[in-house]
């Protein structure tokens, strides 16, 4: 199975009003959903910078941009195959990565990004194993 086999990419519709904006990241019917509840987190990096630089061997994550751009640079660490994912919180996606893929962020954009992610278990530091994604 290629790389962009084992990704998703679940649109999100992003509601705004004169309040201000709702964007669901997790609703509860996606695919590969653990029967119990994980970590769900925001980061945010300043332009330029890269956030992430690994993989993990059990955790499986989703990650939704939800201000900024950035691009989401992935690779299967089993393959080799490599894939870039461009995120713009003016056109919401859900990213789906699942364990043995290497994950990393980099700030594209003028000002800070945020990003929610989910993870689907508890974080382990044995299950984070850093990538070196400079040779990209």
């Amino acid at each position: 199975m290629s790389l962009s086999e084992k990704i998703q990419l679940i649109p999100r519709k992003h509601i705004k009003d004169s309040r201000g904006w709702f964007l669901k990241v997790i609703d509860g019917k996606e695919e590969n959903l653990p029967t119990y509840t994980g970590e769900v987190y925001f980061t945010n990096a300043l332009p330029g910078q890269f956030k992430g630089g690994h993989y993990h061997l059990k955790a499986t994550e989703w990650f939704t941009l939800i201000k900024g751009n950035c691009d989401l640079y992935l690779v299967d660490i089993e393959t080799e195959e490599q894939m870039i994912v461009n995120l713009s919180s003016d056109n919401p996606i859900t990213v789906y990565v699942p364990s043995k893929i290497a994950h990393s962020f980099l700030n594209t954009g003028s000002d800070e990004y945020i990003l929610v992610a989910y993870n689907d278990v508890l974080y382990d530091p044995k299950d984070t194993i850093p990538f070196d994604f400079n040779y990209l």
